[in-house]
């Protein structure tokens, strides 16, 4: 799946933060009300707007943010 085909950015919709194309629907708040313990047919209930592949792009989307993620650990302190 191309996450491209449902995931926008755009500075002037959510301030710029990664929404479902054509909506004002945060990729954020998708990920956060499963987190939550939504289903996906509480989401498809309460935004009309979703699709149960929409909420899968979503998914895919932060996998690769988080996949794609640098960490680096930086020595700090006295040397001990």
């Amino acid at each position: 799946m191309k996450t491209n085909e449902f995931i926008e950015i755009r500075p002037d919709i959510m301030l710029g933060k990664p929404v479902i194309r054509g909506t004002r629907i945060p990729v954020e708040l998708i990920i956060r009300k499963l987190g939550e313990g939504a289903t996906i047919a509480d989401l498809l209930d309460g935004y009309p707007a979703l699709s149960r592949e929409k909420i899968m792009a979503a998914l895919i989307y932060a996998a690769d943010l988080l996949g794609n993620e640098r960490i680096v650990f930086l020595k700090t302190g006295t040397g001990e």
